[in-house]
């Protein structure tokens, strides 16, 4: 099993940044992709970003040239720099992560974006 841990959420102005962290615990052999999903107000749950264990890596439309994923298997910890955010950045964002072939999901980390 796989315990995820976000954090990192809060306000923040447009323009401005963040960065979300995940990290990883239990009893696992070795995680493959990890990433992250975000939930807006009113609206259907997407993908924003995902990084292999290779450091492969993919990203959401709306999210390219701002956001950057990372990850750090030595800590099993997975991270998203969040630059020239936008309001409608605001949502829940949730980390996910798969490990032999099951996906597991952490409980999610708020961030509003907002003057």
């Amino acid at each position: 099993q796989v315990q995820l841990q976000a954090s990192g959420g809060g306000l923040v102005q447009p323009g401005g940044s963040l960065r979300l962290s995940c990290v990883a615990s239990g009893r696992f052999i070795s995680i493959n992709n990890m990433g992250w999903y975000r939930r807006a107000p009113g609206k259907q749950r997407e993908m924003v970003s995902f990084i292999g264990r290779d450091g492969s890596t993919d990203y959401a439309d709306s999210v390219k040239g701002r956001f950057t994923i990372s990850r750090d298997n030595a800590k099993n910890t997975v991270y998203l720099q969040m630059n020239r955010v936008k309001p409608e950045d605001t949502a829940v964002y949730y980390c996910t992560a798969d490990e032999n072939l099951t996906d597991f999901w952490g409980q999610g980390t708020l961030v509003t974006v907002s003057s």
